[in-house]
């Protein structure tokens, strides 16, 4: 398996997981009070806002040609790395 294949492979997964994460806090929304359900909701929105970024990210890495396909990787781990940090933010918020 060359690198760019593997890379793909690890962003999908983390993508899977991070849709699993989503349906988490959903589930945990659906339980919390009228306030707390609106600040979930604010929370899954934006999460899912990211995690489709992340998943553009990943079509342009397939897309690219082996030649370049590292000069797309930049922006799909800033995507990574920004839909990280926002995931870890919600569980240690919601989660808790």
């Amino acid at each position: 398996m060359d690198e760019k294949t593997a890379y793909e492979e690890k962003l999908q997964a983390r993508l899977d997981e991070w849709k699993a994460d989503i349906a988490k806090l959903q589930a945990q929304a659906q339980e919390a009070q009228a306030d707390a359900r609106l600040q979930y909701e604010n929370q899954i929105e934006e999460l899912e806002k990211q995690r489709e970024a992340v998943k553009a990210q990943l079509e342009k890495v397939e897309q690219a040609q082996q030649a370049a396909w590292k000069d797309v990787k930049e922006g799909a781990d800033q995507a990574w790395n920004t839909m990280n940090e926002a995931m870890q933010r919600a569980f240690n918020r919601f989660m808790s």
